[in-house]
């Protein structure tokens, strides 16, 4: 994202932009010299590691294409966070390579950069540097963030054990159903509920200081961003175990409440319906009073759901203990 040249007045190319919109998203990281340079500079505390991830979206896979920009610069930023919230990383900076289509307009950009700004500070990470181009297809903004965690105490997928309990935080299937909403699929809702789930599936909500105070404590850790059971089934998969939830202990909004009580068919799209980007996570049944407490410092739910047992795979059961078959199990690229 490097601006070779300077202007008092900058021209609506990608030197422009880059120096309007993104450049004053630098100012807190020195190393990235105002995005003169080719690639920034960090230093990394001493004893902590590095943790990188990489999210894409693309204009009218992840976002409409009508979606108002700064929901889809907070979707952008946000979908990362959470990637670092799994691992308990603490944000550091991120970089944004941003394919921008010809008719993107100044006001349109304005409102972008002017949300990530405010996630900036929320959240407490900074932009370092990234590309900015233009595309004969789709939008498509690629961020890739930065965060530190003590060395060897990063949350993985591998730690589950035969005996954990298996918790979320928050209430789960909101964005999946703030989705149906946005494609007009929830009529009869009330504009309150809807906004509400809409709100969900365009705003995430990553869970940073959630994944912080999980260090020590949780086995594993990952982010629910495919679905519930998908999500969960990477963790078995990673960590050689099974796991058995029951859907009735699976926490739900108002809004998602509202919506099963008329139609007891959502709930395939609850198990399994991704972006919520709550935390998912397995931990001892000694850790039970310890979690409780964090649930309180936080004031977020954080919810027992089922338990991690020998063997593979993931078993939803109802109310009698018999298991639920799902229509699909989370989303994957690539497949119908």
């Amino acid at each position: 994202m490097a601006r070779t040249r300077k202007t008092a007045d900058p021209v609506f190319d990608e030197f422009g932009i880059i120096e309007r919109y993104f450049a004053p998203l630098t100012a807190a990281a020195p190393g990235a010299f105002a995005l003169t340079d080719d690639a920034a500079v960090m230093a990394v505390e001493e004893g902590h590691r590095l943790v990188v991830t990489s999210d894409a979206l693309v204009s009218g896979v992840h976002f409409t294409p009508q979606a108002p920009p700064d929901t889809v610069a907070a979707k952008a930023l946000r979908v990362n966070l959470s990637d670092l919230a799994a691992m308990g990383a603490r944000p550091l900076g991120y970089t944004l390579a941003a394919a921008l289509p010809r008719d993107v307009t100044p006001s349109w950009l304005e409102a972008f950069s002017r949300s990530l700004a405010a996630d900036q500070k929320s959240f407490g990470i900074v932009l370092i540097g990234g590309d900015t181009v233009v595309t004969p297809g789709p939008m498509t903004l690629t961020i890739c963030a930065l965060g530190l965690v003590p060395e060897g105490r990063e949350l993985r997928r591998s730690g589950a054990r035969p005996g954990d309990r298996v918790y979320v935080s928050g209430t789960i299937g909101d964005a999946a159903l703030g989705l149906m909403a946005v494609k007009g699929q929830l009529p009869g809702l009330g504009e309150s509920l809807d906004a509400e789930l809409r709100d969900r599936y365009h705003r995430p909500r990553p869970r940073i200081a959630l994944g912080l105070k999980l260090l020590g404590i949780a086995n594993a850790a990952i982010d629910i961003s495919d679905g519930l059971v998908a999500d969960l089934g990477h963790v078995c998969a990673a960590s050689g175990v099974a796991a058995t939830i029951d859907a009735t202990r699976i926490p739900l909004s108002t809004a998602a409440q509202t919506v099963t009580a008329a139609d007891d068919t959502f709930l395939s799209a609850i198990l399994s319906g991704g972006d919520d980007y709550e935390l998912l996570f397995s931990a001892p049944p000694t850790a039970a009073a310890v979690i409780d407490k964090i649930s309180a410092d936080l004031k977020l739910s954080l919810t027992p759901i089922g338990e991690i047992g020998e063997g593979e795979g993931v078993r939803v059961i109802d109310a009698g203990g018999q298991p639920i078959s799902l229509d699909h199990h989370g989303y994957r690229h690539f497949l119908p």
